[in-house]
């Protein structure tokens, strides 16, 4: 996808395959741009571009010949940037190349008033216009963490957005009246499918698609079976991957296999009748971040795999899986000491990581 003399640096670590191969795999690492400031979000534009968030607030570009350009994109509405909280997701709409739209996902407010919002735009060069804020989760929370942020788009059209508890709001989190610990669906222009789950329940936010949500902070729906897949972070430990379902509530924080940072008890359940467990999870955590699902041809074993992004773990934790059950899990040995933001598979094949550094990458793993 780039030419070769743009890589900074290049290593090649040996892994072993699955079982299901029986091979020896080498994995190729190159740098594709370095010099980000927490790099958070990426996504891939028709003509060989890339864009990535970083959560300073910016939207970068790198151009098709592997060039981060110096200035980023301009008319970026502010986010903010405090703790957790700043510019985060970036995907493109499924009709970009007709109608040229981009959906960005930001914290907004000050830092005792604050909360996810969506916007959808354009580029025209290197400037950001026609922008629209699509959605605003409500009500505001009182701590600049625990945003959610990410983006899903679903074959008909809509968008999920992930959003989480805001840390000091949990209970919140079981209530129908607010988005706090949700994923809500939308139209892309904001307004409310006629057919999201609790559209007629009285005292319930319409956007609302499942709940019961800690803070995800990863998502994919897989065209091919129409599954949607999301992980969370867990408190300490019980990180979790889950089968999204409308309707469904997922049980934060009545049920968690994790504990507070005090080390307290948050709950004594684990399970409960009407709350959907988690299909795996974590402890101690790995703290999962970006998600994509493997469809390519450089890895031909790992075809509809789901790949995870970890911080705590500095590590792609590769998840096998067989329709609607996780069958395996392989954390890939990377050998990069960095945190990782996201993982996302370009048109290439590729495999596309981001380091959430000062000094954050953009990597590149090919076989």
């Amino acid at each position: 996808m780039f030419p070769m003399r743009r890589f900074t640096h290049s290593l090649i670590v040996m892994v072993l395959a699955m079982a299901l191969s029986g091979k020896a795999l080498g994995l190729q690492i190159e740098t594709v741009a370095d010099g980000l400031e927490h790099p958070w979000s990426i996504a891939f534009l028709p003509d060989g571009r890339l864009l990535v968030t970083e959560r300073a607030g910016r939207l970068r570009l790198i151009n098709a010949e592997g060039d981060l350009v110096a200035e980023p994109v301009a008319a970026v509405p502010e986010s903010l940037v405090r703790n957790q909280g700043g510019l985060m997701e970036v995907a493109l709409d499924p009709d970009h190349e007709t109608n040229g739209w981009i959906y960005l996902t930001q914290a907004h407010g000050v830092p005792n008033a604050n909360t996810t919002r969506v916007l959808r735009g354009r580029l025209d060069g290197m400037t950001w216009v026609d922008n629209e804020v699509i959605f605003t989760a409500r009500p505001e929370r009182t701590r600049p963490v625990h945003y959610g942020g990410r983006i899903a788009l679903l074959d008909d059209g809509t968008l999920l957005v992930t959003l989480g508890d805001g840390f000091d709001h949990r209970e919140q989190a079981q209530k129908l009246d607010s988005h706090i610990g949700t994923i809500v669906r939308i139209h892309p222009d904001g307004s409310v499918p006629s057919d999201n789950p609790f559209i007629d329940q009285p005292d319930a936010l319409p956007e609302i698609y499942s709940y019961g949500h800690r803070n995800p902070q990863g998502i994919v729906f897989d065209p091919d079976t129409g599954l949607v897949w999301s992980h969370e972070h867990g408190p300490r430990g019980g990180d979790e991957l889950n089968l999204i379902r409308p309707g469904e509530n997922y049980g934060w924080p009545v049920v968690t296999l994790g504990i507070d940072y005090s080390g307290a008890r948050i709950t004594p359940y684990t399970s409960r009748p009407g709350m959907v467990d988690p299909l795996t999870h974590w402890t101690p955590a790995i703290a999962p971040a970006g998600m994509s699902q493997y469809r390519g041809e450089l890895f031909e074993d790992w075809q509809g795999d789901l790949l995870i992004a970890s911080l705590v773990g500095r590590a792609i934790h590769r998840i096998r899986l067989d329709g609607e059950r996780v069958i395996g899990e392989e954390k890939l040995p990377l050998e990069i000491d960095r945190r990782l933001r996201d993982v996302q598979v370009g048109p290439d094949g590729a495999i596309y990581i981001l380091t959430d550094h000062s000094d954050g990458e953009v990597l590149r793993i090919t076989p």
